[in-house]
């Protein structure tokens, strides 16, 4: 790649200003209380990342993204920017790619759905579709190849664009708005993984800070992270696409780190929208899949908890809005289509909360 010229250089200023302008404009997200029953001295809180400017948790991986790519020097302008996702990292990628005008491809595979797609061309970005999931990786390097682009890799790059020290990470952020509550310190921090830059980010800030709660990770049907998690193998695969959109993966991506997990939880996708559809009646608050994936982690840990005599807080996250799945998790022909039967796991979780166990 030739050296950087002046004009490149001004560019490039240009270009961070205007995604740390983003930043400031966006503030914060929401750190919600979830109603538990008082004498169990347990507190539970959702960070509420459906907030984002793009709907959801992946607008933090986009502009980490976009900024280590920058100050990289892979960036420059009317450079198309590729990547290989079928989810709402796509739909943030678009929409920071239009605000730097440059040109966006997202390579996904063709079982995308329809509404996933008009979100990401509405940002301006272009979708290209491929019949195997599983070529996504291979035909966005080639893509950049071939236009002279930069492909920009979340599954691998995703750990690394993240300062884990801080700068106003997603958990120096839950630590900063726990500070006044009861217990400020959670025993648990409950997140899925989908690149696994969440988890790593996470995992290395509670340990930079010396803190001692742990960091557990779910994971639905279908995922590699678990088992190669379990018998340690790095290069675990499944070669199965998750019906649980934005987790899971067929492989072990590169971004995922092991060493900073505590706890993982297996989670079956009925349970998965067993919990979300009764945080959206319990708690008035419609999340997609994969907040009711962290959602069944985390009453798993409450419920551990609770036989065992110990307070404390736990949080996790609420990843994006449910509006985005009404024809979906929350449609049940399409959940009866999917062999999924959320109720018994819903009886559940309602035992738990009238005192039961889980």
């Amino acid at each position: 790649m030739p050296a950087f010229t002046p004009a490149d250089r001004a560019w490039c200023d240009e270009a961070i200003r205007r995604v740390e302008a983003d930043a400031q404009r966006s503030a914060d997200t929401h750190l919600h209380q979830v109603p538990l029953p008082a004498d169990w001295g347990i507190d539970l809180y959702l960070k509420d990342e459906s907030v984002h400017p793009t709907g959801s948790l992946k607008h933090r991986l986009a502009r980490s993204l976009f900024l280590y790519a920058l100050v990289n020097g892979w960036l420059r302008e009317g450079t198309t920017v590729i990547e290989a996702t079928s989810g709402n990292t796509a739909v943030s990628e678009a929409y920071f790619a239009r605000m730097l005008d440059l040109p966006f491809v997202a390579v996904m595979p063709r079982r995308t759905s329809p509404a996933k797609i008009a979100r990401i061309e509405a940002y301006g970005g272009r979708c290209h579709l491929v019949d195997t999931p599983s070529a996504i990786y291979a035909e966005a390097e080639r893509l950049a190849a071939e236009t002279g682009g930069r492909y920009l890799d979340q599954f691998t790059y995703a750990e690394r664009a993240t300062d884990w020290r801080g700068n106003n990470n997603i958990a120096e952020s839950i630590f900063g708005q726990l500070a006044l509550e009861r217990h400020p310190v959670p025993e648990w921090v409950v997140v899925a993984a989908g690149t696994g830059g969440t988890s790593s980010t996470i995992g290395r800030y509670l340990r930079y800070r010396r803190h001692p709660t742990r960091l557990a990770v779910v994971d639905p049907e279908n995922s590699s992270f678990y088992p190669g998690w379990a018998d340690d193998v790095p290069d675990y695969t499944t070669g199965m696409p998750s019906r649980i959109e934005g987790i899971g993966r067929p492989r072990m991506e590169p971004s995922f780190v092991p060493g900073v997990i505590d706890h993982m939880i297996p989670v079956p996708d009925a349970a998965s929208v067993a919990a979300m559809r009764h945080l959206a009646a319990y708690a008035g608050r419609r999340a997609g899949g994969s907040t009711g994936t962290c959602l069944w982690g985390a009453w798993t840990l409450i419920d551990a908890m609770r036989r065992d005599g110990r307070t404390g807080s736990v949080v996790t996250l609420l990843c994006d809005s449910g509006d985005l799945y009404s024809g979906t998790y929350y449609d049940d022909a399409w959940v009866a289509a999917q062999g999924l039967d959320p109720a018994p796991y819903r009886a559940r979780i309602e035992r738990l909360l009238a005192g039961g166990e889980l």
